[in-house]
């Protein structure tokens, strides 16, 4: 068990506090989905009824080290001022003596945002020079960031070994739900694993067929199964670099297992695009140039029996590319078989979450976890190093 903010004594302190404000913005500079910025507010408030100064601290996007001028967090300060009805100061950089000045000059209660931290290629680094440099400013050390407790980055990993380090209150109940799953899943459970990319979600696979009654795949991932198979996937994506990898699920899908799900049918296309013209097909009868951009009406009907017979469904990652009307049934009916189920819901994924809240879902579910990679790394059973690095209780 971790300490948090409820552990410590945070009256009157210094605060430095990790948040994911990793969050996509409109060409015109706004915020377009502020899920992860409403999901840090019980933290922000805990510690302004504590009186604490409270310096905020994100990345943006992938800078690389660089000043990128449309990454900066100025929206998002913007933005939270807006949730919280009051001014969130936003600084010019994270580290260096204008910052200094500013942290210094604060009041009890206010808060700041730093700006970007992968300007500085020290944070994907993890530069203990650069760590101190952060620490310099607080007493006390909070993360609140689950979506970046994967990387062992400079504010994740690197500032916990100078101050004291404690969860946030996201961070406590994302611990909390995903460790329960873990620890006492409820049973039947059944996975749901979709996405582009096999390469992210094998080992998940791999470790959910232990725990799970049923893992149901979707999404460009399979195609890598299907080259396996010895089936043509025309101009389907594919990672060619994970065919060992894929054909270790073939044992998984023979005759008695049981246990996993490819899907029965498919919505190919000559294209990914609204106007290009699509077939169902069965998955072996691809043309050369035809690729396969959703599941099939058969595999949408099966899973959903699935679903309904469960009492835990476990999501990353959607059925299709449903960022195209065209392509977007197999993934919008599967949400709505979740949402409308009695089983214990948990979702995770960027693309999943935008699609859930797409569709006015989210209210439904009994957890949204704010981690794509990192939810998958935690079912792994892997240690997180910004969980790891954390003061236990």
């Amino acid at each position: 068990m971790k300490k948090t903010i409820k552990d410590i004594d945070v009256k009157n302190k210094k605060v430095l506090m990790r948040v994911d404000f990793n969050v996509p913005l409109t060409p015109e500079g706004k915020v377009s989905d502020d899920t992860r910025i409403v999901k840090a507010l019980p933290t922000i408030k805990y510690l302004k009824e504590q009186r604490a100064k409270i310096i905020l601290m994100s990345h943006l996007g992938k800078p690389k080290g660089k000043v990128v001028e449309e990454l900066r967090l100025e929206p998002v300060a913007r933005y939270l001022s807006t949730l919280l009805n009051e001014s969130v100061l936003m600084l010019s950089d994270c580290i260096g003596e204008e910052v200094e000045i500013k942290v210094d000059g604060m009041l009890e209660g206010d808060i700041v945002l730093l700006e970007n931290l992968r300007f500085h290629a020290e944070e994907e680094n993890n530069d203990p020079e650069f760590a101190k440099k952060l620490v310099s400013l607080a007493d006390v050390y909070v993360n609140d960031a689950f979506g970046t407790a994967h990387r062992a980055h400079a504010s994740t990993e690197g500032v916990t070994k100078f101050i004291p380090a404690v969860a946030g209150l996201l961070m406590e109940e994302e611990i909390n739900n995903l460790s329960n799953i873990l620890e006492k899943p409820e049973h039947p459970l059944v996975c749901l694993v979709g996405g582009a990319k096999i390469s992210t979600k094998i080992k998940v696979i791999e470790k959910l067929l232990e725990r799970a009654e049923k893992v149901l795949l979707g999404g460009a991932l399979v195609n890598n199964i299907l080259i396996e198979k010895g089936q043509n996937i025309g101009k389907s994506k594919v990672e060619k670099e994970m065919a060992f990898e894929a054909k270790k699920l073939l044992p998984y899908l023979e005759e008695g297992e049981n246990k996993l799900y490819m899907p029965q049918d498919y919505i190919v296309a000559s294209s990914p695009n609204e106007n290009a013209k699509s077939r169902i097909s069965n998955g072996t009868d691809l043309k050369d140039f035809e690729m396969i951009l959703d599941i099939g009406p058969k595999t949408i009907v099966q899973y959903k029996e699935i679903i309904n017979n469960s009492n835990m469904v476990i999501w990353n990652g959607p059925m299709g590319l449903f960022e195209i009307p065209k392509f977007a049934k197999g993934s919008y009916e599967i949400a709505q078989a979740v949402a409308d189920s009695n089983a214990k819901s948990i979702i995770g994924g960027g693309e999943t979450l935008d699609l859930v809240k797409s569709l006015g879902l989210e209210e439904k579910l009994t957890f949204v976890s704010t981690g794509g990679g990192a939810m998958l790394e935690f079912l792994e059973g892997k240690e997180l190093p910004g969980i790891a690095a954390l003061n236990d209780k």
